[in-house]
């Protein structure tokens, strides 16, 4: 199953988002990958995520990362002392958590994959795996805190609560390494302006995140649960100066921040503030395009950059080769979700060969459970937790700054290592300064 789908009008200001979406040839919905290689055996990989709607910039680079892998594996993967084809069917959610429900089931009842892959926020990835489970298929899911996949499914605390669908990723200790580390590097008032919405990230960060970074002595101010796509954000504004706050951190869906930050900038917070810390939006550079000045400064964290030292066995490249092939054969700026979507079928080929038989899903769910791969963000290895169906990858803190050569007009240069030791620093972090 291929899904053909349109590119959503919600945008960056919500117009201009959708415009820069739906303007990219990327945006295009993938045409199916049919098996590629040369035996008649097929390894059958589904591969669903947004490719479209507010949450669509995540799997913009989609086209460049199947056919990179499609070229790779020709002539198919090493199973068992032989080869296997590689066929990959793709689905657009359109950032729809009820439709990504739905696509998914539909790909099981079709196609019947033996492998579905997700990535890129709980709105994505737990419908998907619900279904997953449901349908009797393994999955791998990455890009959304390993708390609001398992805990937010109703997952149980030193117990293997599902069978089929298994999740590598960051989680709330990740974040509170990155946060502690990046901000104890600027001398601030430590009080901490929290914008976080209503959903399964937000309530995985308020449950978890914020009490751990209290009790590291940061001052949080919760103005309390928005709601997504809100278009108003003053209430929280005003919260966030009368407060005195001189940090924000946000984990809001990408076109909501352009319109809280606008605003926080036309009523004086942003003037006020020495950082502001962006997750799930402000992680590419097309957003700081689009924001201009105000773009300048902003921190995020990074689960991917080309700059990490590893490489993905599934596109045959080193992570400085996927971001400039990215760059080659779009015209666009390299962006995080390539490099971890590309995790994912490592992954994927990884738990084949440990698999012994992709064919055999009670096998690839057993293999599923000690999976040790290398992968584009780093080695995985499921045994060792934190809880049965999840591990934990790590996180850079990062900084988007004017770029001084080259063709783009922002970098984003790795001011955070604490969770990352691997990872080599290539800037200090800065003091934001509005339009600086």
């Amino acid at each position: 199953m291929t899904d053909f789908a349109s590119p959503s009008t919600n945008g960056m200001t919500r117009r201009s988002f959708g415009r820069l979406i739906a303007g990219s040839a990327l945006a295009a919905p993938l045409i199916g990958t049919r098996a590629f290689g040369q035996n008649a055996s097929t390894y059958k990989i589904g591969y669903i995520g947004p490719q479209s709607g507010p949450l669509g910039i995540f799997g913009s680079g989609d086209t460049y990362l199947i056919e990179t892998i499609k070229a790779n594996l020709a002539g198919g993967i090493d199973v068992a002392g032989g080869k296997m084809n590689v066929e990959i069917i793709t689905a657009d959610t359109q950032s729809d958590p009820v439709r990504a429900s739905q696509i998914t089931r539909d790909m099981i009842n079709s196609d019947a994959p033996d492998l579905i892959l997700t990535h890129s926020t709980p709105e994505t990835v737990n419908p998907v795996s619900e279904a997953c489970e449901a349908g009797a298929t393994p999955c791998l899911s990455t890009v959304a805190p390993w708390e609001a996949f398992y805990f937010g499914r109703g997952g149980k605390p030193g117990e293997q609560s599902f069978k089929w669908t298994f999740h590598f990723s960051f989680g709330g200790g990740n974040f509170v390494n990155l946060y502690d580390g990046q901000w104890s590097s600027i001398e601030t008032n430590r009080k901490v302006g929290a914008l976080v919405p209503n959903d399964a990230d937000g309530n995985a960060i308020r449950g978890g995140l914020l009490p751990a970074l209290a009790g590291l002595g940061w001052e949080i101010v919760d103005p309390g649960p928005y709601e997504n796509m809100t278009q108003d954000f003053t209430s929280q504004i005003e919260a966030f100066k009368s407060a005195g706050v001189e940090i924000v951190v946000c984990f809001p869906f990408p076109p909501d921040f352009p319109v809280f930050w606008r605003q926080a900038a036309q009523r004086g917070l942003a003037a006020q503030l020495k950082i502001m810390q962006t997750a799930k939006a402000g992680l590419f550079a097309a957003e700081m395009e689009a924001l201009g000045d105000l773009g300048h400064g902003i921190a995020t964290g990074m689960y991917w950059h080309p700059a990490f030292p590893f490489s993905s066995p599934a596109m045959g490249l080193a992570n400085p080769e996927i971001a400039s092939g990215f760059e080659a054969a779009t015209g666009m700026q390299w962006n995080q979700a390539v490099g971890a979507s590309a995790s994912l079928f490592d992954a994927g080929i990884a738990l084949a060969a440990q698999a012994g038989d992709p064919k055999d899903k009670e096998a690839m769910a057993k293999a599923l459970l000690t999976l040790k791969a290398d992968t584009s963000v780093g080695t995985i290895d499921f045994a060792t937790g934190p809880v049965p169906n999840c591990t934990t990858t790590r996180l850079a803190g990062g900084q988007w700054n004017r770029a001084t050569e080259g063709p783009w007009q922002f970098k984003l240069d790795i001011t955070s290592n604490r969770d990352f030791p691997e990872v080599a620093l290539t800037a200090p972090l800065a003091p934001y300064k509005i339009g600086g």
